[in-house]
């Protein structure tokens, strides 16, 4: 067991501009290159949270995939966050998990904002992923997802919890910012785990503003890191003996309701 170092990375997006996104967070990743085993960036992090798929999606193995492969390998540190994929005439919101040997995993979000119509534009995943990461176990979830505890739900397996961290990308806007603050922590404490959630700041092309408050939350609901509302990169460090402590001297997990998720 060995403790995770993460950064997390809160950015200004460039409304419908990937290729200046993709230049920006390079030079931020440029900026401290200290070793790190996980780099975390937003929600439709070469784009912002958009509708408009038909001109800002890109292919399976598209641009998007080739950079984060390279950062990955350059870093030699695994990346992920989200982008809009076309993929067999279907549009999801899909959270790449790209490792420096430049294997690929996805998670394609469940929940869509139907206040913003992302139902009417984007096909809907259906398949909860759990990644894997030098003995820790990951559930990643975008943006809405954070609303349905359900979804979120550490189910044990065995004698054991199903993952160690529940990480979650975003474009969550300044309005709701409390919801967001608020859910995080629960959902670090009813799950038993840590909590991480990375959002983005500034304002979109359609007018609504983002204000960060990105965030790491321990099983107890503590905050471990916390990048408030500038725009800002954070390294974060998650303890597996500690977790695993916690939950050896307070195992609630073992007296869980069981239940079934339908697709």
């Amino acid at each position: 067991m060995q403790d995770l170092t993460i950064k997390l990375i809160q950015p200004f997006i460039k409304w419908h501009d990937a290729t200046t996104n993709r230049t920006l967070l390079a030079e931020k990743l440029a900026l401290n290159d200290q070793q790190v085993d996980l780099i975390v960036l937003p929600e439709m992090f070469t784009t912002g949270f958009t509708m408009k798929t038909t001109t800002q999606s890109e292919p399976e193995g598209g641009p998007t995939y080739d950079w984060m492969i390279q950062m990955a390998k350059r870093y030699n540190s695994v990346i992920t966050g989200s982008i809009i994929v076309e993929s067999n005439g279907n549009i999801f919101n899909r959270m790449l998990w790209v490792a420096p040997d430049g294997n690929v995993s996805f998670y394609d979000k469940r929940h869509l904002f139907r206040m913003a119509e992302e139902n009417h534009s984007f096909s809907q995943g259906n398949e909860i992923k759990t990644f894997e990461l030098k003995g820790w176990r990951i559930r990643p979830a975008i943006c809405y997802d954070l609303r349905f505890p359900v979804w979120c739900r550490n189910t044990v397996v065995g004698d054991e919890l199903d993952y160690d961290i529940l990480l979650l990308v975003a474009n969550w806007p300044a309005a709701r910012i409390q919801a967001w603050d608020g859910l995080l922590k629960a959902r670090a404490i009813e799950n038993q785990s840590y909590c991480i959630g990375v959002n983005r700041i500034g304002m979109d092309g359609e007018g609504v503003a983002y204000n960060g408050h990105s965030a790491c939350y321990n099983y107890l609901g503590s905050q471990v890191s916390y990048l408030a509302e500038n725009e800002s990169v954070q390294l974060c460090r998650v303890s597996k003996p500690e977790l695993m402590d916690y939950r050896g001297k307070f195992p609630a997990f073992k007296d869980a309701d069981k239940f079934v998720i339908e697709s």
